[in-house]
């Protein structure tokens, strides 16, 4: 559970971040060199390299260099730990809210 906890604390850093989550938005949708993916931005290469470490370091992203162009690609199977996450505190609210719907109804019909 603890590693799962910090793999999950990794992908949600990493997506904490406007830029980082427009990167992956657009990787979405192919492969983009990293100076395509930087031009939208007005920061330097330096700095925006530092959202592309980010992502690659929680494996959001792969990143491929050909020559000198580096090439990012989106990790979809990362976003999996997410959407596990996600799943399972829907699973629980749900349980919560069926709990309290339970409790309502039958206190209602205890009371006519």
């Amino acid at each position: 559970m603890a590693q799962y906890s910090a793999q999950l604390d990794g992908v949600f850093v990493a997506l904490a971040d406007p830029t980082r989550r427009w990167v992956i938005r657009r990787l979405g949708h192919g492969p983009t060199s990293v100076g395509d993916l930087a031009r939208e931005f007005p920061m330097t290469l330096p700095s925006f390299m530092k959202h592309v470490q980010t992502l690659e370091s929680n494996g959001l992203i792969h990143t491929t260099k050909s020559g000198r162009v580096r090439t990012c690609v989106l990790n979809r199977e990362r976003l999996a730990v997410v959407d596990d996450w996600l799943a399972e505190q829907r699973r629980i609210w749900e349980e919560r809210t069926d709990r309290l719907e339970r409790l309502v109804t039958d206190q209602q019909e205890n009371q006519q």
